[in-house]
């Protein structure tokens, strides 16, 4: 059980790693992005929980639903900063800010939880600082400021997906993928009128590409990915689940300079080494629970 969990999450992470490559080719505006996918994956999780008989026992969990309704709008605006990312800038570079995340909720933890932090975890977070530095610093170089602007775009989804961590951790009566069918329900109540005040609906524009994509980025990315990711959860540890997350980033550079042919520079990839590198040192032990 616990091989084939690890084999699903594993290719979970695989799948979120060829995100940034789908998104590419949907000449849609992020927040209209983030709206289907959305709505593409609650439709589809709400098949699953159906065929599978699972219930969601509102009379259980109706004291969390403000902190569920909180989860899910940063989720959307996580979305829609990541997706902005990637259009200002390279997959590797969006994907390498946007893991800064792991950083923040150690930085954070000891104010929310009342630990303290360790030496490991001090050094650990002005490590992956410096690396964010790193790629920040030669972003702002390139491309007239556009690298940089993608860069800070996946900084703040990185400070969006911390905050969706955080207020996961509060939530304790709701798990697993009943959790994220909620949250995605609150993404869309929020997306619904971000998306109509930000020019509204195009999906009739879309060409076949563009609309292959876009299913595959709901249905696939999110939706039966979201499904394997909490599939495999139960079965394994959480450092178990840490090491193998980092499938995730290690796809989207190989996606990025390998399959896009996008330039990285010498001091980006040590900036994303720091990052990844000693996030995984400070998860190898454990973060704030």
């Amino acid at each position: 059980m616990n091989a084939k969990a690890k084999i699903m999450l594993a290719v979970s992470m695989g799948i979120f790693g060829t995100l940034g490559l789908f998104t590419r080719n949907i000449p849609l505006n992020s927040g209209e992005l983030a709206l289907y996918r959305a709505v593409l994956a609650a439709v589809l999780i709400l098949i699953y929980l159906a065929v599978s008989r699972q219930r969601i026992d509102f009379g259980k969990i109706k004291k969390e639903i403000p902190l569920l309704l909180l989860s899910g709008i940063a989720m959307g605006i996580n979305w829609i900063l990541l997706f902005q990312a990637y259009k200002y800038t390279t997959i590797s570079a969006a994907t390498l800010s946007y893991y800064f995340a792991p950083v923040i909720v150690t930085a954070v933890c000891p104010l929310l939880f009342r630990e303290k932090l360790t030496g490991k975890q001090t050094v650990c977070f002005c490590m992956s600082t410096v690396g964010l530095i790193l790629i920040i610093g030669v972003g702002k170089l390139d491309q007239g400021g556009r690298d940089l602007t993608g860069i800070l775009f996946g900084l703040g989804a990185a400070v969006f997906y911390a905050s969706v961590i955080l207020l996961n951790k509060f939530i304790k009566n709701v798990t697993g993928i009943h959790r994220t069918l909620l949250q995605f329900f609150a993404a869309i109540l929020i997306l619904i009128p971000y998306v109509a005040c930000t020019g509204g609906m195009h999906l009739g524009s879309l060409h076949k590409t563009g609309f292959i994509c876009l299913l595959t980025v709901g249905l696939v990315h999110t939706g039966i990915t979201y499904c394997m990711y909490f599939s495999a959860l139960k079965d394994l540890t959480g450092q178990e689940t840490a090491m193998l997350s980092y499938i995730d980033p290690l796809v989207a550079v190989l996606v990025s300079t390998v399959v896009l042919g996008e330039r990285m520079t010498f001091t980006q990839a040590l900036g994303g080494i720091f990052i990844l590198g000693f996030t995984w040192w400070n998860e190898k032990s454990g973060n704030c629970n």
